[in-house]
């Protein structure tokens, strides 16, 4: 098993432009010794293995594509259906965003206090800085806050630590991420990939203590909690950003 997989990572080779190409490489399984290499990633036996049919999933979801397997033992069909996350990086130092919402979003997921989520707020712009000279005259950051509010914004951070990251990386319902796979090409080096189950992944990004940064951010374990900013200055630039560094699943 592991020799098909590091076959499946040896090999990888060619274009990755969007999910459409995982999506037609798990179609023609049978043929791509990297979709195989996934496939036992995913526990499966390839000789039991009858077809594969995977989609893309449209909308708003935590996962990308959906995998559907049928398996025949012993004459007991069993089909099987994955949700992945699809993670295509070409920068090994380079971050992820896995989640943007306006604050009172996450306030509507998280039932967010009124004092927590006039702090946050505070951190994208939506309510403009109550400091005078603040480093950026658009927003606060985090340790520009009063250390009471700062520890105020750990505590509620720390204490619904597993609701946010399942939230932001999982997500919820039907649609919800069940492995995430990451696939990392830099320039004309060969492809690396990995794939994870989703325990795994919010394990082992949001494994670790909740803190400010000296950049004046959020850190939940390997999770970045940011200002989005961007978009030409316009106002959905003050949404509220998860990042994560897929690449360190990898390399």
């Amino acid at each position: 098993m592991d020799d098909l997989v590091k076959l499946g990572s040896d090999t990888a080779k060619g274009g990755f432009k969007n999910e459409d190409n995982v999506i037609e490489r798990f179609n023609n399984w049978e043929n791509d010794e990297l979709a195989q290499g996934w496939l036992v990633a995913m526990n499966y036996v390839i000789d039991e293995i009858e077809y594969v049919r995977a989609e893309k999933i449209k909308g708003s979801y935590k996962a990308d594509v959906q995998v559907q397997v049928s398996i025949e033992i012993k004459l007991k069909k069993l089909i099987d259906t994955q949700n992945l996350q699809v993670k295509l990086v070409s920068n090994p130092q380079g971050f992820n965003q896995i989640d943007k919402r306006w604050v009172d979003k996450y306030v509507e997921l998280w039932n967010i206090p009124q004092d927590i989520t006039q702090l946050l707020k505070y951190f994208t712009g939506e309510i403009e800085p109550s400091i005078e000279s603040p480093r950026d005259s658009r927003r606060m950051f985090i340790n520009e806050l009063e250390q009471e509010d700062q520890k105020k914004l750990v505590k509620f951070i720390q204490d619904n630590k597993t609701l946010i990251v399942s939230d932001i990386l999982k997500g919820r319902g039907k649609f919800s991420a069940e492995w995430m796979l990451v696939i990392l090409k830099i320039k004309d080096e060969e492809i690396k990939w990995a794939l994870k189950p989703m325990n795994f992944i919010l394990n082992f990004y949001g494994n670790g203590d909740v803190e400010i940064t000296k950049q004046g951010s959020i850190k939940i374990g390997k999770i970045t909690i940011q200002r989005k900013g961007g978009d030409g200055g316009r106002d959905t630039a003050k949404m509220l950003q998860f990042k994560i560094n897929p690449s360190l699943l990898v390399v």
